[in-house]
């Protein structure tokens, strides 16, 4: 439902720009209030879900997100207001945060509960959500469908599926943290990433502590910086990959678009298949094929003598790209469950920077060598995830 929600609007922003009579420079703003929207909640979503628990905050980020898109409707069907529909976006974005990061939390604790990788597999069914969802915005735009209509039924369909599923959630009922006024955090020494901050027996931390505990750990920020080059990798395909065909290559913009429909394909499969290779393999060795994969497909795609190698390249750096978020989430909520909802948190704050950052970044660097072109920065990031993979080790956890 996270990923219907999301492409819902994404695949309405023509309807949206006709509406609002926007011009390309006010769409990129319109869609960097849904950034900073995610980026200001995802730094809380640790708090959010300490406090209120998995279950609560993925009914509350629906109900939020839900809003945001029957605000959004308004804006675009209603008021014609640009700055409506910017507040709507906003919400969308303050919505999903807690809402992913209760996710992850509740997919770690089903991971440990199996003693088995499932996270890819829950990160797939959000990318076949934005699937079903751009067919669904397809089908609503061919209908004439209003955008208010089409978000609204989009919203209730979530809010009322999201608070059904949650029903089912169960970590809440394995760990609740407990508040006490007892602050005071000492270190110990991990063998990859040295010191990080304990809690020592019979010490409890409220979910602030927490928080500011997971940012001084020096293995959570790794990781967080591991999913920072993956994710750059999935957004700047995203972002990117419909233009550098039309510019690169000479092709029109439907085949621009069928190129990203191969991309979030092969993206999608790699998720469902990689709980089997994880499982076989272990966290590092699959993660550092991922990164030797989606660099090996990202070169391809940028260098490809011909249109047809490069939606192949699409395919390698999709699978490549694949596991990266949902490998991170697990191995900093899995191990761990008194620190899950801290540490998804910050590595959800620095994996966001991707999307937030990323796309103006390219943008300015296409304006110079080409959208094509620009594409090869994202490699000295996946360089440093290919590096980076041993902090994934499986570590345990520590009693509290």
């Amino acid at each position: 439902m996270s990923g219907i929600g999301a492409a819902s609007w994404v695949g309405r922003i023509p309807a949206i720009r006709d509406g609002l009579s926007l011009t390309p420079a006010t769409i990129g703003g319109l869609l960097l209030c849904m950034s900073l929207g995610s980026f200001a909640s995802v730094s809380l979503s640790g708090l959010v879900v300490a406090r209120l628990g998995a279950r609560r905050s993925t009914v509350v980020g629906s109900l939020v997100m839900s809003l945001g898109l029957i605000v959004t409707g308004l804006g675009v069907t209603v008021f014609a207001a640009p700055v409506v529909a910017g507040i709507g976006l906003a919400t969308i974005g303050i919505g999903v945060s807690p809402w992913n990061t209760a996710s992850n939390v509740e997919g770690a604790a089903l991971e440990r509960a199996l003693e088995r990788h499932i996270m890819p597999r829950l990160h797939g069914s959000f990318s076949a959500g934005t699937v079903i969802g751009a067919a669904l915005s397809a089908l609503a735009a061919g209908l004439g469908l209003p955008v208010l209509w089409h978000l609204s039924v989009a919203a209730v369909l979530v809010a009322v599926l999201v608070w059904i599923a949650s029903r089912s959630f169960q970590s809440d009922f394995v760990h609740l943290p407990q508040a006490s006024t007892e602050r005071k955090i000492e270190m110990t020494r991990d063998p990859i990433t040295g010191p990080i901050p304990v809690v020592q027996p019979g010490q409890k931390l409220d979910a602030k502590s927490q928080v500011a505990a997971a940012w001084r750990e020096p293995r959570t920020l790794l990781i967080g910086v591991l999913v920072l080059g993956l994710a750059l990798a999935e957004g700047a395909a995203g972002d990117w990959v419909p233009l550098a065909l039309a510019d690169g290559y000479g092709l029109d913009n439907a085949l621009g678009a069928v190129g990203y429909g191969v991309f979030v394909t092969a993206m999608t499969i790699g998720r469902f298949c990689g709980t089997v290779v994880l499982d076989r393999w272990g966290r590092v060795i699959v993660l550092r094929v991922c990164s030797a994969t989606a660099a090996l497909g990202l070169l391809l795609f940028v260098f490809a003598p011909t249109p047809w190698l490069a939606f192949a390249a699409l395919v390698v750096w999709g699978l490549g790209s694949s596991l990266g978020f949902p490998v991170g989430m697990s191995a900093v909520a899995a191990d761990d469950p008194v620190r899950a909802a801290a540490r998804v948190s910050v590595v959800s704050t620095i994996g966001y920077g991707a999307f937030l950052c990323g796309p103006p970044l390219l943008g300015l660097l296409g304006e110079h060598i080409g959208i094509l072109h620009s594409l090869l920065a994202v490699l000295v990031l996946i360089v440093v995830s290919f590096v980076l993979a041993p902090v994934t080790r499986k570590q345990e956890p520590i009693a509290s």
